[in-house]
């Protein structure tokens, strides 16, 4: 498998790109490098743990997972690396190298959040304590190539390299599916994003040339093998930042729970969640919902239905169907769900454009952020010199596009 390659493209000026610098300014090497030298630097010898965690892409299977659905993410070769050590007391010393700054706090004392990166890591140590789980301090530095607000689950590999981090540190034991939920409870609980499971569930069990098609209700999995070498990920950042807290994230969830309340008592059925509702339920009983609501819940249920589709194509090698799909995925969020944006359609028309792009989608919670396109390896410089001209050039944003292999999991590395 290939690693990442990043194409940096500036508003106006290049019309070529230096493929070397900006590949080895990201390599996970680099980036385990800085974060180690960064603990030494602040705390003064070496870490007894350094563990990495990898962001993710979605192929597809948006807003299902906290709905019960299904999912067809990837784990990506861009990072979050976090170096712990001991410490003789209960204070947890956190030093960010991507921020420059520290953070205090007291294992048992009280954890407050304040908005800041730190909630991830104090989120992660609350969890711990909730599930009986003994640590005391230690001295940490964290470092990371996962784009922030991009849609590609930076804050999912922060609490996966913590969490895995801890449990190495203070030789604890633990399937890799438990050590998600208590990330997703971080990030509901502490962080206070009601975000599904999907993120910190692909951080920590990826593997290296497949996709991992989740079921999100019991959190059963199957691997499935991502095309041949002549296939590429390409994501595209529109360089338009979201923030899940301040979005309006949390109402699309809210509307679909109230979706399933309402169908439930138009019905008489028992509905658990929009996984267990079906097109005939949603058009016989759509009077009960208002048009927002119907068409929030019109996208998740088709959605589950694109991405199980979606995950047997892949397996039977049809990448055309693949890219189908995600093409209607890419309209019914726009549409129904009402989570793309001009920017993100924009790159999606440029892609679907380009020769050799298979499919693309708006990947991620939406409201900015990144596609995704499946791409043949020969149409990889063609879209980048295509997004260049067509979107940077024309606007207020800085776009990158990346090329990535599917990685593993969350590991321990040193």
């Amino acid at each position: 498998m290939h690693r990442t390659r990043t194409y940096r493209l500036p508003r106006s000026g290049w019309r070529s790109i230096d493929h070397q610098s900006c590949e080895a300014s990201l390599r996970v090497s680099d980036i385990v490098q800085a974060s180690i030298s960064g603990f030494r630097e602040r705390f003064g010898g070496n870490p007894s743990v350094v563990v990495q965690a990898p962001g993710r892409v979605n192929l597809i299977g948006e807003h299902t997972d906290y709905n019960d659905g299904f999912v067809l993410p990837a784990a990506i070769d861009r990072h979050v690396v976090f170096a712990v050590r001991p410490r003789s007391d209960n204070r947890a010393v956190i030093r960010s190298v991507s921020f420059n700054e520290d953070a205090e706090f007291t294992i048992n004392g009280t954890l407050s959040k304040k908005c800041h990166w730190s909630d991830y890591i104090k989120g992660m140590v609350s969890e711990f304590q909730a599930s009986n789980l003994r640590i005391s301090g230690f001295d940490a530095a964290i470092a990371g190539n996962v784009p922030l607000g991009a849609g590609l689950s930076s804050s999912a590999a922060v609490e996966m390299a913590v969490g895995q981090g801890l449990l190495e540190l203070f030789e604890i034991s633990m399937p890799m599916p438990q050590l998600a939920t208590i990330g997703q409870l971080a990030e509901n609980r502490f962080v206070g994003v009601n975000c599904g499971i999907m993120d910190q569930f692909v951080s920590a069990n990826g593997r290296a040339g497949h996709a991992l098609f989740l079921d999100c209700r019991d959190l059963s999995f199957e691997l499935v093998p991502i095309g041949d070498e002549g296939v590429r990920i390409v994501i595209c950042n529109s360089g338009v930042k979201r923030g899940l807290t301040d979005s309006l994230y949390n109402e699309r969830r809210n509307a679909c729970e109230e979706g399933v309340r309402r169908l439930a008592l138009a019905s008489g059925h028992s509905f658990g969640a929009l996984r267990d509702v079906t097109m005939e339920h949603l058009e016989d009983y759509k009077g009960a919902l208002s048009d927002e609501i119907f068409a929030r819940c019109h996208h998740v249920i088709t959605e589950i239905e694109r991405t199980t589709s979606a995950a047997d194509a892949l397996k039977q090698g049809d990448l055309g169907a693949l890219g189908e799909l995600m093409g209607a995925s890419h309209a019914s969020l726009r549409d129904d769900y009402e989570v793309s944006g001009s920017e993100l359609d924009q790159l999606v028309e440029i892609a679907d454009s380009v020769k050799g792009v298979i499919g693309a989608r708006m990947t991620g919670a939406g409201f900015g952020g990144c596609i995704v396109c499946l791409t043949e390896e020969s149409a990889v410089e063609v879209l980048v010199e295509t997004v260049e001209k067509r979107y940077t050039a024309n606007s207020q944003y800085r776009a990158e596009v990346y090329t990535c292999s599917a990685v593993n999991g969350v590991e321990r590395i040193g």
